[in-house]
């Protein structure tokens, strides 16, 4: 399934920049490599997780492939990206991930999803308080967010202080590894409490006034 899902991202890739048009299988496959990271860092069993923006497939693809007892959220806003996911996964038959296309801000403050989550997962998406805006609301409490991060991991934990103590969570572990020869970080967030209900703020104030 892997190999299916790397043969369609490059032919998508060709029609929408999904990752980089010279992006080599090479590339994708330590894409997916990063993405299934996780699964040394975490337990995924059965968890209900959402992926915020997620774009291109990673890391929610490799991991529902890898992880088929656990059920997926795929949220992307835009249109073209949506419905190549919608695609992929009727083409994988992934039974354990849905597309949704909206914006995170609005499933926020949406019962059906606010609180609800046992993982959110965000890769290259946003700065870390960005990506707590965005996610620790969704969270039951106890649940975990994971956000992939590079060699600025640890300034962006700094410049998250004040987001963590507002929204209720608690960095409880940064795992560091190497992917092709490059440092990469995977950051994980433990909601503690309850978020204040104005969060996350609409109409992308998260990313203009990040906490």
């Amino acid at each position: 399934m892997i190999n299916d899902y790397i043969r369609e991202l490059l032919e998508e890739n060709k029609k929408q920049n999904l990752i980089s048009r010279q992006a080599t299988e090479e590339e994708i496959r330590e894409h997916v490599e990063d993405s299934e990271y996780l699964r040394n860092v975490i337990d995924l069993k059965g968890l209900r997780i959402l992926d915020i923006g997620s774009g291109q497939g990673f890391p929610a693809i490799p991991l529902a492939i890898s992880e088929p007892g656990s059920n997926f959220v795929l949220v992307e806003s835009d249109l073209k990206k949506s419905m190549f996911l919608k695609d992929l996964v009727l083409k994988l038959g992934l039974k354990n991930a849905e597309v949704i296309r909206a914006r995170i801000e609005e499933l926020g403050k949406n019962s059906d999803f606010r609180g609800c989550f046992d993982m959110v997962t965000c890769r290259a998406v946003a700065e870390l308080p960005v990506i707590l805006e965005w996610g620790i609301p969704v969270l039951r409490v106890n649940g975990l967010l994971a956000a992939w991060k590079g060699i600025r991991a640890g300034e962006e934990i700094e410049k998250s202080q004040r987001a963590l103590e507002i929204l209720g969570g608690e960095v409880i572990q940064v795992a560091d590894y190497e992917i092709g020869g490059k440092k990469r970080f995977i950051v994980v967030v433990k909601k503690v409490k309850e978020s204040p209900p104005q969060y996350p703020r609409r109409g992308g104030l998260a990313k203009k006034r990040p906490l």
